[in-house]
């Protein structure tokens, strides 16, 4: 993604496929889905997030906090996937390393 460190993190998310969206008809009223988007890099976010709950501290307890609030494992997956956009949007926005 070119546009990386030059978006917000709400446009960077949306570009990716990974910001919700409301569809809201008949019984799917308040419900949110995300869609649209690149799906060559929201696959390799998901694919991240996986290995981001298993070896990463900081993605492992917002992921955990995430299903004790009851939240289906797909969805905490998705929201860890646009906190690794997010986290790498900042790092090459203020070209810091990322720090565990």
């Amino acid at each position: 993604m070119p546009e990386l460190g030059r978006l917000s993190p709400k446009q960077i998310a949306a570009l990716a496929g990974l910001a919700p969206f409301a569809r809201d008809s008949g019984r799917f009223r308040g419900q949110r889905s995300i869609l649209g988007g690149r799906k060559r890099v929201r696959d390799a976010l998901y694919m991240g997030a996986l290995a981001a709950i298993r070896h990463c501290p900081r993605f492992k307890t917002f992921f955990q906090t995430l299903r004790d609030a009851g939240k289906p494992f797909k969805l905490a997956l998705v929201a860890v996937s646009r906190k690794l956009l997010v986290t790498a949007n900042a790092v090459i926005r203020d070209q810091i390393p990322f720090h565990a």
